[in-house]
């Protein structure tokens, strides 16, 4: 073999290094590393001091890279699984909600955009759906599609 075995630290370290991880995903990540005389709590806590653990950026991170793709329930769907304490799951949603309807609109854009077609009520459905399965709000596909030139379940056209 020729390679020393990590520590938790180590590995702890080796993780943090490829993206931001909460505490929660690194305890779960590592707890099957743990040996006789390892103390994975004192090394998590050591990490949070020296700030290598750090909620926020975890939050930010997940933003950067979901956001444009996902909706904000998505992205708080992620949120909550790594832990994250629900104070920062609604400050960040609540940032994410001001641009929901931009971002929605984007992936429609770039899935269905191109269509001169008038969609058939089953195409309506699919494009719905589409959205909806990336997290974005009932109100929100509607508006878009409403947005789009379509109507909306109410028979409306147009903003």
């Amino acid at each position: 073999m020729g390679f020393a075995k990590l520590s938790l630290k180590g590995r702890a370290l080796k993780l943090l290094a490829q993206r931001e991880h909460s505490r929660s995903e690194l305890q779960t990540k590592l707890a099957r590393h743990v040996e006789e005389g390892d103390d994975l709590s004192a090394v998590l806590d050591e990490l949070e001091a020296k700030n290598y653990i750090d909620p926020e950026r975890v939050a930010a991170s997940v933003v950067h890279r979901r956001a444009a793709r996902m909706g904000t329930q998505r992205v708080v769907q992620e949120l909550r699984s790594k832990g994250l304490d629900d104070e920062l799951i609604r400050a960040t949603a609540h940032a994410l909600q001001a641009t929901e309807l931009e971002r929605a609109h984007a992936v429609w854009k770039g899935r269905f955009g191109g269509r001169d077609i008038e969609p058939t009520p089953q195409e309506r459905a699919r494009q719905m759906r589409f959205l909806a399965a990336r997290g974005f709000s009932g109100d929100v596909v509607r508006k878009v599609l409403k947005r789009a030139g379509q109507p909306d379940d109410e028979g409306d056209f147009g903003d």
